[in-house]
């Protein structure tokens, strides 16, 4: 034994509700194991109205990060000390990064989406017409990034008109791209000359798995590249999509490459991707 035993895990994880269907501890732990770190990633149940004493729990456990998802993105920001300017320019952060004593609110989730469109699927948005469907966290970091991309025009398709607008105003004023707005009223057409589709909407989430966004599936057409941000390797959104011969893009992959860069932005080491990716698949039965 050493003369000086270091017991002692480094503590991260993820902050949500619900939270205990998140797989993202499975891929991060072996990572973890992969590289023969100490660490430990936490999965950790917190109601909106908690949020506040989590993150001063946080602090108190001197954790090294935390991951934010439904419904903390946006709330999360304002217990930060620092917002990097792209997850500031977002409104959204996924993931929070200890720095001595001060919390730093990075967002991974359009940087890990965008690595699983380009590297995985081999598609370029620059010059594209996208479609989202939603306008919460996700969305905000996903169509910033797309935009940023060089994406030509982007359409923002929400419920809440509020929220919607405000996510295209954000994309007309602070990127390069050109968005629109229009509002989700029953079964929603895809436009024609639509390249990419994204459901960034958490319809498909546990325990509501079987659910899918409520779009006309008939005007989804061949060639059309489909996205889901539900971490799963297929979801009923994109059968339907495939069934129309539309090339589909899963969560699975954006979630590796999120979960990687937030690996690395905690540990500050590479994050052995291919490790977590056999982790995630082996959890899914892939």
């Amino acid at each position: 034994m050493s003369a000086n035993p270091n017991y002692k895990a480094e503590l991260v994880g993820v902050f949500g509700h619900p939270v205990a269907e998140n797989p993202t501890v499975v891929m991060e732990e072996a990572g973890f194991q992969a590289l023969g770190l100490n660490w430990r990633y936490l999965t950790i149940e917190v109601l909106p109205e908690d949020l506040a004493a989590a993150m001063r729990g946080m602090r108190a456990f001197n954790m090294k990060g935390i991951n934010l998802t439904i419904p903390h993105k946006v709330e999360v920001l304002k217990y930060l000390d620092e917002v990097k300017p792209d997850a500031a320019l977002m409104g959204a952060v996924n993931t929070v990064v200890r720095i001595g004593d001060k919390l730093v609110g990075e967002n991974t989730d359009g940087k890990g989406f965008m690595r699983a469109l380009t590297q995985d699927a081999k598609v370029n948005p620059k010059g594209k017409k996208v479609l989202v469907l939603g306008a919460g966290g996700a969305a905000r970091s996903i169509t910033v990034e797309l935009a940023l991309a060089g994406a030509q025009q982007i359409t923002i398709v929400n419920r809440s008109v509020e929220r919607g607008k405000g996510l295209t105003e954000l994309i007309n004023t602070k990127t390069p791209a050109k968005a629109s707005f229009a509002a989700w009223q029953g079964r929603y057409a895809i436009q024609g000359d639509t390249d990419i589709l994204v459901n960034a909407t958490s319809i498909g989430l546990p325990p509501l798995s079987d659910e899918k966004p409520e779009i006309d599936y008939a005007t989804i057409r061949p060639g059309m590249v489909v996205c889901d941000v539900i971490p799963a390797p297929s979801t009923p959104f994109l059968k339907e999509a495939q069934e129309r011969g539309a090339k589909s893009v899963d969560g699975l992959g954006m979630l590796v490459y999120q979960g990687a860069i937030g690996f690395k932005l905690w540990t500050g080491l590479e994050a052995p991707v291919k490790a977590m990716y056999q982790a995630l698949a082996k959890a899914f039965n892939i």
